[in-house]
């Protein structure tokens, strides 16, 4: 590549990328997952649209694993373990059993209903089997859900991506020879190395991270998100699943009290937003548009039967012994979202030369666009429908969307450090232009919303509203009273920039 194929290409990167961040606006308005609209704009740049030539599979599965990696390890950062703590037990059922059973009655269901052969049926029953991490985690984001209900969505779809991989795999096998006490025994094995290493690397990255300082607060969040990684590549390279060790390891991470958590979260999702993107423009570079027209009665036969048999079942059997509410396994069976894992697992078979792998990639991906289009929109009138929501009920706050965009504000952090001149200070004393304000601090682990005589201590972390207007002013106030305290002015102080 020249240095200007180079450019124009980032160029066009470029505005992907920014298109993709554009359509998201929309997406969560809707309660629709974004990754309809990424996978529209990889079609729509692929050979079908702009004609950019694009079938390397194996290319696809690698960038498409390394993107769920990461979009795991964003799921594991992003979890309280208090949310899913006391449903730990039902989710690993419906994430290994459900996983199997659903697998089997969609495979059955497509094989007899469409003459479609046993390794092909067995490999798109697995591939559609789990439901899709970062789907759930984007519909999660604007349905108010019970916490109970949305904590077993939530470790359910972190979990059983690695037994459906670990499904995928076997089947993909050129010929398939199936043995039922090797596929148990590759499922313990691989999931028990999993658990021991996300766990292991989780423990001691925590234990490390507390005991040591790093020189800038930048580097928790990478250090934090790169011990993710490392137990994905880790459990990987022991034959063990590197899925469930991500998101194990991000689990404990994430609730082991280290510093900088805000820091991490944002970084972990800023990650898997790009990961998310980044896959799903891929994927649909991929899929060839006038091959979609063939598979669209196979797609709708294999979606209704996954939709009204094999998820149902899975999770009513799979929860037989836990007190779930009739309601919540009503959800949880419409709630079974799709999306990048799927289609990244049809890149297995097209990579082993599975005959005919080629038509479940484009049946997966019609599947995905068609059913996360009716579902993602209808969760939340479909909780409401049950019960398990009031109609009034509004969406959680989140201090990054409407009204601060709206508005023209901003939300800023700062921590009063040693040595700072804000020491003893009162609100009323610091004199924040208008219509800035401290709305929060955040003292010893306790947080307090500020009087106006309410005195600045050092280690305090403020949490400032602003607008666009009167950053630049608030900032140079804050800089100016570090540096010489209240009467700033008078010592010609006026917080320049140094």
């Amino acid at each position: 590549m020249t240095l200007h194929q180079l450019y124009v290409a980032l160029f066009l990167g470029g505005l992907v990328l920014l298109a993709s961040i554009a359509a998201t606006r929309l997406a969560t308005g809707v309660g629709l997952p974004s990754l309809l609209l990424f996978l529209g704009v990889g079609v729509l740049v692929g050979e079908g649209g702009l004609g950019l030539q694009f079938d390397n599979a194996q290319l696809g599965q690698d960038l498409g694993t390394a993107a769920l990696a990461v979009i795991l390890v964003e799921g594991g950062l992003t979890t309280r373990f208090s949310d899913i703590r006391k449903v730990l037990a039902p989710a690993a059922v419906l994430a290994t059993l459900g996983v199997a059973v659903s697998t089997l009655v969609t495979a059955a269901a497509v094989h007899w209903l469409l003459g479609m052969n046993w390794q092909l049926a067995l490999l798109l029953g697995a591939v559609i089997s789990s439901t899709d991490a970062a789907a759930v985690f984007s519909v999660l984001r604007v349905v108010p859900l019970p916490r109970r209900l949305s904590g077993l969505l939530e470790a359910e779809s972190g979990f059983n991506d690695a037994p459906a991989v670990i499904l995928v795999m076997l089947f993909s096998v050129v010929p398939m020879e199936l043995n039922a006490v090797d596929i148990v025994g590759t499922l313990v094995y691989e999931l028990g190395i999993g658990t021991v290493l996300g766990l292991g690397f989780g423990v001691l990255g925590a234990m490390t991270l507390r005991r040591i300082a790093l020189p800038a607060a930048g580097l928790y969040p990478l250090a934090t998100f790169g011990l993710g990684m490392l137990a994905f590549a880790a459990a990987g390279t022991a034959h063990g699943s590197g899925f469930l060790a991500a998101y194990l390891a991000s689990v404990v991470l994430a609730n082991s009290g280290l510093p900088h958590r805000s820091a991490t979260r944002s970084f972990a999702e800023g990650a898997g937003w790009l990961a998310q993107i980044g896959v799903f423009v891929i994927l649909g570079l991929l899929v060839s548009p006038d091959q979609l027209l063939d598979e669209v009665v196979p797609a709708i036969v294999a979606g209704l039967a996954l939709l009204l048999l094999a998820r149902p079942i899975s999770v009513f059997l799979s929860l037989i012994g836990f007190r779930v509410p009739w309601r919540e396994k009503m959800f949880l069976s419409w709630a079974g979202l799709r999306g990048a894992v799927p289609i990244v697992l049809c890149t297995y078979p097209i990579v082993a030369g599975v005959p005919d792998s080629w038509r479940l990639l484009h049946i997966v991906f019609i599947l995905v666009v068609l059913y996360t289009a009716i579902q993602g929109p209808s969760l939340r009138r479909v909780a409401e429908w049950l019960n398990l929501i009031p109609r009034d009920t509004t969406r959680e706050i989140q201090v990054d969307a409407a009204p601060l965009d709206v508005l023209g504000a901003e939300l800023l952090t700062m921590t009063v450090l040693p040595g700072s001149r804000l020491h003893n200070v009162t609100v009323l004393e610091l004199r924040l232009p208008d219509p800035s304000v401290i709305t929060l601090i955040i003292r010893d682990g306790q947080s307090f919303v500020p009087q106006p005589v309410t005195r600045l201590q050092i280690g305090d972390e403020l949490l400032i509203v602003t607008t666009s207007v009167t950053r630049d002013q608030a900032e140079r106030r804050l800089r100016a009273v570090s540096r010489r305290g209240k009467l700033a002015y008078w010592f010609d102080e006026y917080g320049d920039p140094a």
